[in-house]
């Protein structure tokens, strides 16, 4: 822009002010920062549009017309001849294409940030990229790649923003030598305004003797001064470490030091560290003894997978424990800006959060729950739930939240005016027959074919042993139980059923029982369970005995107290049959959340991904494959350390282990082992399998009807042969593995700090061989995709009817001449309702579960990328299309076994059938897809 240019817009800004001055005041109070947002929602975003649209009146009103009348002299230069002189050498123009997405209106951080970068494109401020030579080094700069001259957006100010989060394309045009610049083989881009943005694409046109090339950049790009070193960007060409032209290499490993950072210091929400740390930021030491929890990982009584550091100053009250911050600024934990949620998944998200309310029920219902106000009576009451809504009790403290959020979907919520509230979908385990899930088919079916299909095993004795205690078995009560069984295996003795492979057991007798004296001392009252199962001729499994087992009240060496229950209809003993499955499910439900769900996918996997954005640059191959599988799930992890696994967190409110409820999982994770985390192993392991190299994945089913494994083994074969198909492009040899610097820092790194507590364990695989690096990344992508959508994604369709999965129980079973045991045989179902989840903590839980359970718009799903242009490789892009035809033929193949009666336990008495591990998905709450990530 010309002195005389900028001398007309400056008038015509200082008239703005004179005229529209008056408008601008009126907002000066208005609140722009993220936690007013979230406090006053909806006000704030009323003017906050209407702010907007006042600097769109005055930049199309005042601004762009001025502009668009002047002599445009810097485009003119740019584009007016093909070739021009620089410094004596003939310089070609290279058009291009950038694509980003502008910070703006409904970014929930900065309102004014693009009229600032308007503003600052009219004081000459510009976004400058630099093209970096693959093929040419200068000498003067350590032989790294020769840059180009700055090439600058073009027509910034005149593209108007959208409303919401949305891509935007700009033209751009370099100056070129071929002699000196060669093959572009990356770029450096230094942003000057005053916010940030996110960057898509580059893409050059036509470039003399190499035609297109494609930069793949997905990343915020924050203004240049928050940066220690240039932002660079690589092309979507794939190079192992010894492969990569030398004038890149020092530009690829710069890029990953920035990465690993430097171990110290707060880190920014700019900074781009990927760094391990301890889960020690659970506690709350400030807050009292009540809050404080052990810190997982770093010794052998708590060992944990890591976490991603935050760099957050120590608690005061404990230096030992990292503080935390506020519940309503959760929204600002740190993690790396480009591992976040996109805009679209942010507004699902918040979107469906506002149905939950934890942040501000939960120190209210705390000092209610006790009192156990407003208990479900009948069934009936909880099918309210889903098709009239229930009316929240009058408690003083909602009325006092409704003052208090102007937000007219919050009121709609917290409705008291007498009105109903909180209507949910229907579950899809009662849509069709509400009272199958009463059913002991149905009841053993789920163990198969439900939200939690991992953890059912063959029997292998009986009775089971107890390595914790011996002494809990007698004699006596093992003969009496074997009659009453061997009544229901269809003429087999037990011995026989044994040998061939009939009978199975839900066991979470072990796990459990060192908790027992702790977790009954609170409102809880649990058992350890064990169930017992047949597989009947036709193909499903028959519960034959739950056995429910207390610590001796005495002293746990006086063994234990433990009844078996066996299946009843009627009366008192129907009932107690009922409360003994509830509390089995109770066990379950704990299980999945923490340990199978949580542990076995989000944490595990956590340090995978810090391990891979440290060592493996974003031209290596494995990065390239690994990298979609890793979406979110930082940001959903650290979420999730600030309001769901915390001390006093959602889950210790929701699920029985309470307090212990970490605890816990950092003891089962003393058993976690990284090759048992393929699904083949894993079904050997459990005796729900045999090594069969006769048999398509390797292994033969024990139950050929098990819906889990019969799916997953589809899935798990599609992607190995996908991951076998991609490391052979790029390892000829097992030489080309172990020359890979990269690939083997990464690996080392990953067990000796990522999964640290691990690191000496034999079964860690070498990565010396091709075939380790197939079953190391196979595994990885199943346990980050497959395994987790199957056990996610059924929440709500299978637990958000809470009388099949109840979270918690309230009271043992009555016993004999207590008024409960009457209430028992006269009201079966209140006895029922009054042991499981009390009502405001169904709600509560039935709200989690939904949010848990959503496909967000921005998903994208196994088999598919969020660019088809990932990689310029096209046998890999060959190899890829393959994979995902393979899905669908999957896909089709678990439509058409749905609907073939043959298969009995794929729908069940419920008439629901399994759908989780079918790959694809619309959005919301479907009960099927299978995600790329550990995500929500």
């Amino acid at each position: 822009m010309t002195s005389v240019q900028f001398a007309i817009v400056d008038i015509k800004l200082r008239s703005m002010v004179v005229c529209y001055g008056p408008f601008f005041l009126l907002t000066k109070s208005l609140p722009i920062n993220s936690s007013s947002y979230a406090t006053n929602p909806t006000s704030l975003t009323h003017l906050s549009i209407l702010l907007l649209f006042f600097i769109n009146i005055i930049l199309q009103s005042h601004i762009l017309p001025s502009l668009t009348r002047m002599d445009p002299i810097s485009v003119t230069d740019q584009n007016s001849k093909k070739k021009i002189k620089h410094e004596g050498a003939e310089m070609e123009k290279i058009k291009g294409s950038v694509v980003l997405m502008k910070k703006n209106l409904l970014d929930f951080s900065d309102l004014v940030a693009s009229a600032a970068d308007r503003f600052d494109e009219i004081r000459g401020n510009k976004v400058s990229l630099q093209l970096v030579s693959a093929v040419n080094g200068d000498p003067e700069n350590g032989n790294r790649g020769k840059v180009g001259k700055p090439a600058y957006l073009e027509d910034w100010f005149t593209k108007f923003d959208p409303l919401t989060a949305a891509d935007v394309a700009f033209n751009i045009t370099f100056e070129w030598n071929e002699e000196e610049i060669g093959l572009p083989g990356a770029f450096i881009i230094k942003n000057s305004h005053h916010n940030e943005f996110y960057l898509r694409t580059l893409t050059l046109e036509d470039v003399p003797g190499h035609g297109r090339i494609h930069f793949i950049c997905n990343s915020w790009v924050y203004p240049h001064q928050y940066y220690k070193k240039d932002r660079v960007f690589f092309t979507n060409q794939t190079y192992l470490p010894s492969k990569t032209p030398s004038p890149l290499r020092h530009y690829r490993e710069e890029e990953l030091k920035t990465l690993r950072g430097n171990g110290t210091g707060k880190l920014e929400e700019w900074d781009r560290v990927y760094d391990y740390d301890l889960y020690n930021d659970l506690s709350e030491p400030e807050k009292g003894p009540k809050l404080i929890r052990p810190i997982l990982g770093g010794s052998t009584k708590y060992p944990y997978p890591r976490r991603g550091r935050t760099g957050r100053p120590p608690a005061e009250a404990d230096p030992r424990y990292e503080s935390r911050i506020p519940l309503l600024k959760s929204l600002n934990i740190y993690v790396p800006r480009d591992e976040r949620f996109s805009h679209l998944k942010f507004s699902d998200v918040l979107a469906y959060g506002l149905k939950s309310l934890f942040q501000f029920l939960l120190p209210e219902v705390e000092s209610i729950i006790d009192s156990a106000p407003n208990e479900f009576d009948k069934l009936e009451d909880i099918l309210d739930l889903y098709e009239a809504g229930i009316k929240l009790p009058d408690w003083p403290f909602l009325e006092s939240i409704r003052k208090n959020i102007p937000s007219q979907t919050l009121k709609e919520i917290l409705r008291t005016d007498g009105e109903r509230a909180f209507r949910f979908p229907v579950p899809l385990v009662i849509k069709e027959d509400k009272h199958a899930w009463r059913t002991d088919e149905e009841f053993a079916r789920e163990m198969l074919a439900g939200l939690n299909p991992v953890v059912i095993h063959s029997l292998r004795e009986f009775p089971p042993s107890s390595k914790l205690n011996p002494k809990s078995y007698n004699n006596e009560g093992n003969t009496k139980t074997k009659e009453n069984i061997e009544k229901n295996l269809e003429g087999l003795t037990i011995d026989e059923a044994l040998k061939e492979n009939k009978l199975f057991i839900l066991d979470y007798h072990n796990v459990l029982m060192p908790y027992l004296r702790g977790i009954n001392k609170t409102s809880t009252k649990l058992y350890a369970t064990r169930t017992l199962l047949f597989l009947k001729s036709d193909g499903t499994l028959r519960p034959l005995a739950i056995e429910l087992s207390l610590p001796n009240p005495v002293e746990d060496d006086s063994g234990e107290v433990s009844e078996v229950y066996t299946p009843a209809e009627h009366g008192a003993e129907g009932t107690i049959w009922q409360l003994a499955k509830a509390y089995v499910a109770v066990s379950d439900s704990g299980y999945h959340q923490l340990i199978c769900h949580w542990l076995n996918t989000h944490a595990s996997i956590e340090p995978f991904i810090i391990a891979t954005n440290r060592n493996l640059s974003v031209l290596h191959p494995i990065h390239k494959l690994l990298h979609p599988h890793f979406r979110d799930t930082m940001h959903v992890n650290a979420l999730a350390r600030q309001t769901l696994i915390n001390a006093g967190g959602l889950l210790e409110k929701t699920l029985f282990p309470s307090k212990y409820a970490m605890e816990m999982t950092a003891v089962a994770y003393r058993d976690w082992t990284f090759p048992e985390q393929a699904l083949p192993a894993d079904l050997v392991k459990r005796g729900m399998a045999v090594e069969d190299s006769k048999s398509p994945h390797g292994v033969r089913l024990l139950v050929e009807d098990y819906p889990y494994a019969v799916d997953g083994l589809e899935i798990w074969s599609a992607i190995k042969t996908w991951v076998e198909d991609y490391c052979r492009i790029y390892y000829a040899t097992d030489d080309k593995l172990l020359e890979d610097s990269e690939l083997q820092t990464w690996w080392k790194e990953l067990r000796e700090k990522g999964h640290a507590d691990k690191k000496d364990e034999p079964w860690w695989p070498k990565m010396q061989t091709r075939k380790e690096l197939v079953e190391t990344c196979t595994i990885i992508i199943w346990v980050a995709s497959a395994l987790h959508a199957a056990l996610n994604f059924g929440q709500y369709p299978y637990g958000g009817y809470l009388p099949n999965r109840p979270a918690m129980s309230r009271r043992f079973i009555p016993k004999q001449g207590t008024p409960e045991y009457d209430e028992l045989e006269s009201d079966p179902e209140k006895a029922f309702l009054k042991t499981v989840t009390p009502q405001m903590l169904s709600i509560l839980g039935i709200s989690l579960v939904e949010i848990l359970s959503r496909h967000t718009s921005d998903e994208v799903f196994l088999g598919k990328r969020d660019t088809a242009e990932w990689t310029a490789d096209k046998e890999a892009v060959k190899a890829f299309g393959e994979f995902g035809e393979n899905l669908a033929g999957i896909e089709d193949r678990i439509i058409r076994m749905n609907i073939d009666e043959k298969w009995r336990n794929r729908v069940g008495p419920a008439k629901m059938p399994y759908t989780l591990l079918i790959p694809t998905s619309g959005v919301g709450l479907t009960g099927r897809g299978i995600p790329n990530s550990v995500s929500i």
